[in-house]
């Protein structure tokens, strides 16, 4: 996600931002559905349905994040009517998002923005990169399983995806996953993608999901046959990084995935245990 727009839901976000007396931030469940991209309150109402339940299954009380409130509305005549909203708290706004489609840049930038309880605009954009760097993973390893299901019906050797990725990996990096694993001080028994920045990651998921699109197309069903697809695939993507000034065997290790994701899961669960009531 580019630092511009980052900036600009963030802005937009505080600015529909309102606080009680109390001193308690919320915001109107109407703005959130605007600022998330809802076309139809109706399907809308469906996610704070959700978000609801939500936050019950967390043990906190829903009255406490989700108030029914009533607001008068100025219409294009010049008169008014009465319809329904709900004040929403930061919590119960992270639950709605939380339960929205993380692939729409909007609300994929709400769960991070929610998640964080200061609004510092550097803490949000650090917790959306390491945000795309877990999902860039996550959909690497479904890629590769879905991959290595494909090679193992199509030649019956369960060796044969291990084989057909590490000639992938040296047709993207040029040189081989242990070189790699050495070059970056990766532990052993660790795999390479852990330790991968999203650029790279993302590299890799790209290749292989045209691999298994074109194994399928063509019906390919040998090792030899599959391998080849997959090093064209690889060394078509190294081509494209290589044309836009990047070297992947020369981009540095980032932290241990699974280390973010344990810091991940485990701010989430701070923020159930600990959210902002509406008074």
């Amino acid at each position: 996600m580019k630092e511009e727009l980052i900036q600009s839901l963030t802005n937009s976000f505080e600015d529909h931002s309102q606080k009680t007396e109390n001193g308690i931030e919320y915001w109107f469940a109407r703005d959130i559905q605007q600022l998330l991209g809802y076309v139809d309150w109706r399907n809308f109402n469906g996610v704070i349905v959700k978000a609801r339940i939500s936050c019950e299954t967390s043990d906190n009380n829903i009255s406490d994040h989700f108030v029914d409130v009533n607001k008068m509305v100025d219409l294009g005549s010049g008169s008014k009517r009465e319809i329904d909203d709900i004040m929403l708290t930061r919590f119960a706004c992270y639950l709605i998002a939380q339960n929205g489609d993380p692939r729409k840049e909007k609300i994929a930038f709400a769960q991070n923005y929610f998640a964080v309880q200061t609004r510092k605009f550097e803490e949000i954009q650090k917790r959306i990169i390491d945000w795309e760097r877990l999902q860039a993973r996550q959909k690497l390893s479904i890629s590769e399983n879905d991959l290595s299901s494909l090679i193992f019906q199509r030649t019956g050797n369960e060796k044969d995806f291990g084989l057909i990725r590490s000639k992938g990996d040296f047709a993207l990096f040029g040189k081989s996953t242990q070189q790699m694993k050495d070059k970056l001080g990766i532990p052993k028994g660790r795999a390479l993608a852990d330790y991968l920045p999203t650029i790279t990651i993302k590299a890799k998921d790209f290749a292989t999901e045209i691999t298994i699109f074109n194994a399928k197309e063509n019906n390919l069903s040998t090792e030899s046959k599959i391998s080849a697809e997959h090093v064209t695939n690889n060394k078509s993507v190294r081509k494209i990084l290589l044309e836009r000034g990047i070297k992947p065997e020369n981009l540095p290790a980032e932290e241990d995935i699974k280390k973010l994701e344990r810091r991940v899961v485990s701010e989430q669960k701070k923020i159930n245990k600990n959210p902002e009531k509406l008074d």
